[in-house]
């Protein structure tokens, strides 16, 4: 019994360690590189389109992961959230271009989605400056319904369930229909058409969702702008006055 005590010690301090190891930075980063590692096995071969298909799986999977350590482990930081929002721009912008490219979506959806993201994130951090930051009382989201849209769980966890479909539909589209290493080959115009249909709604409603979703950003980032200004006017014309 005595010499199994320094043995348990050591696997309950190992467990801790493999524990602490994997921080939800951590998996932030590991979900980017899933997804490089994704798109980079596009179109190479059939079976690699497939693997393809499952590692957007693992990367959308990561992402709900790095959140749910977060909480559970208390380990949420101003800079995670940050590094969090990071990784889901250069997720989207890099599946919806390497799509754009091959010509199974429009080149304006990666754009579409590139300025939506500059502008939110431009306005979060201008409020972070000031103080703003997370969805606490001090948040610059102050309405009931942009909290809802922007901060609620379901929301964010319908649009990633939306991105992770329409990135999965595309790439077994890719995988079965199109180019010379497709597993189906040839499909009736009908069959076609109609596959090319699906992929138009799930793209553009995922296109909705995302504008939808930035809307309360966008409110609320022009009223703290435009209150800033006045701010900055008032200070000024007192400062005239003084003089």
């Amino acid at each position: 019994m005595a010499g199994q005590l320094p043995i348990g010690r050591w696997r309950r301090r190992g467990a801790r360690q493999v524990r602490m190891r994997w921080t939800p930075n951590k998996v932030t980063l590991l979900r980017v590189a899933v997804g490089f590692a994704a798109v980079c096995l596009f179109g190479r071969a059939a079976w690699a389109n497939l693997a393809a298909v499952g590692l957007t799986v693992a990367s959308i999977a990561l992402d709900a992961l790095d959140g749910h350590l977060a909480r559970k482990q208390k380990m949420a930081t101003p800079v995670g959230a940050q590094l969090d929002i990071l990784g889901d721009r250069m997720i989207e912008n890099l599946y919806f271009t390497y799509f754009a490219v091959v010509g199974m979506v429009s080149l304006w959806l990666p754009v579409l989605f590139f300025a939506r993201g500059a502008a939110t994130d431009f306005l979060r951090g201008l409020a972070m400056k000031a103080g703003h930051s997370g969805w606490s009382a001090n948040a610059m989201l102050k309405t009931w319904w942009g909290r809802a849209l922007v901060a609620s769980r379901w929301s964010r966890g319908l649009y990633a369930a939306m991105k992770c479909l329409c990135f999965c539909y595309l790439g077994l589209e890719l995988a079965l229909t199109r180019g010379p290493v497709a597993l189906v080959g040839e499909l009736a115009a009908d069959v076609h058409a109609m596959i090319r249909v699906g992929a138009h709604v799930l793209t553009w409603m995922t296109a909705a969702f995302c504008l939808v979703r930035g809307l309360p950003v966008l409110a609320e980032g022009w009223k703290f702008i435009a209150g800033n200004v006045g701010q900055g006017r008032v200070a000024k014309r007192a400062a005239q006055e003084a003089m």
